[in-house]
């Protein structure tokens, strides 16, 4: 099961990473205009491209690059001049801490808002608990960012408008973009939890909890709340690709220096080798996560864990 799971996503790597020197390598002449600057001259890229080993076939040259990246050898940043290893690993760390600080946010609010609203369906909790979670998921980031500068910094003056950490770590600049992102993602993750929740509690074996006279605290906490997390588990996994995305919007924003920014500046400068290592990161971050996710529900569920053996046995 393990061997599977790691096998699959390695071959879903290697598809993407593909496709990912595919699209910014397959032109050798445009990667030299990129390094060299639209003002070098025809000679100057050709013997650029001859250097560099563009010469060589594009699957040999996919392979090199593809062994490089597994060694930790990802080349330098054409814009920063700088090694793109040392130049990412403290950004990455950066965005960690930034989405670190939001699931720590998220997911204790949105469980709670979840689980009151699906225990008691219909109900005015229920009710306001959806058309919050309806209104905070509808707004993009850069909107939630806008409206939320103007509140706390432009009217009240309680809270900065960058987040630079130019002085060190300052747990105040971490509001905003923490605020920003959480806000986007409780309401989805809320509304899961609630339909999870109802569910659960329509079941059979909790109708005879009822029936037995279990306390609603008990019926939620020892009998529904495992089986209910299932699908919640899952959305907070897929909730960590995309704050890589959302990451971009609000890293810009409000100036913190993190992966976000850093590929932002890639794109803007056409810096293609640092595309390429952030792009691999992400879909690595992705892969990684859904791993993850499936060993969770594993456990949260152990017929997950049974079934797969089952049918595979079954089917030979």
């Amino acid at each position: 099961m393990l061997l599977r799971k790691i096998g699959g996503a390695a071959l879903t790597m290697l598809a993407v990473s593909f496709l990912i020197f595919l699209i910014l390598e397959v032109d050798s002449g445009r990667v030299a205009v990129k390094v060299l600057g639209q003002f070098s001259t025809p000679d100057q890229r050709v013997l650029w491209l001859h250097e560099n080993g563009y010469d060589d076939p594009f699957l040999l040259r996919y392979l090199r690059w593809l062994g490089g990246f597994v060694t930790g050898h990802w080349g330098t940043s054409t814009y920063y001049r700088e090694d793109i290893l040392r130049l990412l690993l403290p950004r990455l760390a950066a965005s960690g801490i930034l989405a670190g600080a939001t699931l720590l946010v998220m997911i204790p609010m949105a469980l709670v808002l979840g689980i009151a609203a699906g225990v008691r369906e219909g109900s005015a909790v229920d009710r306001a608990v959806s058309i919050v979670a309806i209104l905070t998921t509808s707004i993009p980031e850069f909107a939630s960012a806008v409206f939320l500068t103007a509140l706390f910094v432009f009217t009240w003056h309680v809270l900065p408008g960058v987040s630079t950490m130019a002085r060190g770590f300052d747990l105040k600049e971490l509001i905003m973009p923490v605020g920003v992102l959480a806000l986007s993602s409780t309401g989805y993750v809320a509304r899961m939890t609630r339909a999870s929740m109802v569910e659960v509690m329509e079941a059979p074996y909790i109708r005879t909890a009822r029936l037995k006279g279990a306390s609603l605290s008990r019926i939620v906490f020892r009998h529904a709340l495992r089986n209910a997390l299932i699908t919640p588990v899952t959305v907070i996994m897929l909730q960590i690709p995309w704050l890589l995305s959302g990451v971009v919007v609000v890293e810009v924003f409000f100036a913190y220096q993190g992966f976000g920014t850093l590929l932002y500046a890639a794109a803007l400068n056409s810096d293609i080798y640092l595309i390429e290592a952030c792009a691999m990161m992400s879909v690595l971050v992705v892969v990684s996560t859904q791993i993850v996710a499936d060993f969770v529900q594993g456990w949260l569920n152990p017929r997950i864990r049974i079934a797969a053996p089952l049918r595979t046995g079954a089917e030979t």
